[in-house]
Formats: structure tokens, C-alpha cells, sequence
């Protein structure tokens, strides 16, 4: 089965992106994508957009404690520098993998 194709801003009512559908506090909920939206560009491919159905949509499963929890754990875990072991204060960028003191530590010894 082929997707129906709608040019950008032209899908009938009644579909969402993912997005707009977590936005709506909704899921797909195993649905296939329903049609896809393009958009076209000069020199390049088009800009692709998948919608899903909201009458098929399913409500977002809702947070319970522990997974509040587990959630807080991982964020904090992410803040802990792995050189000096110190809560940096801000995710650490996976790019350095450190924090800033520990990245550059002649600049922090000429401050």
C-alpha cells in the first residue's frame, strides 16, 4: 500500500505529526503512518512530514513515581563529570565529555 502524498499545508483535517500528537498528549498507538506531507525545496529533495490519524490516537501512558525517579537519576548523572567527579552544574556536552574546567585547564588557571 501506497502513502497518499499532500503538498505542505495541504493535508486534510484529522491528521498530526508525532509531534503535534505528544503535543495533543496522544501516542500513535501502533498505527502506521497515514500520509505523508512534502515539502518542496530548490536544489534538494523535498522536506518529508509523516501524519498519523487523532481518532486513532491513544492517550500518552502517564508518568508514574519511579519513573520520575529513574528520570532524575539519569539527568543527574549526566551533570557528574567523569575527570573530577564534581556536579558541573549543567549537562556535560558528549562532544567534550567533560567539564569545562576539566577541558581546558590552562584557562582555568590563568582566571
Amino acid at each position: 500500500m501506497t502513502l497518499p502524498v499532500y503538498r505542505w499545508r495541504l493535508a486534510p483535517d484529522g491528521y498530526a505529526t508525532y509531534r503535534q500528537l505528544r503535543a495533543l498528549g496522544l501516542r500513535p498507538g501502533g498505527q502506521d503512518v497515514a500520509v505523508q506531507i512534502e515539502r518542496p525545496r530548490r536544489k534538494r529533495g523535498p522536506l518529508v512530514a509523516y501524519l498519523y490519524r487523532i481518532d486513532l490516537a491513544l492517550s500518552v501512558h502517564p508518568m508514574t513515581p519511579a519513573k520520575w525517579a529513574a528520570l532524575a537519576k539519569a539527568n543527574t548523572a549526566r551533570r557528574i563529570c567523569p575527570e573530577c567527579r564534581r556536579d558541573a552544574g549543567y549537562v556535560i556536552p558528549t562532544s567534550l565529555g567533560m567539564c569545562g574546567s576539566c577541558a581546558a585547564p590552562e584557562e582555568q588557571c590563568a582566571a
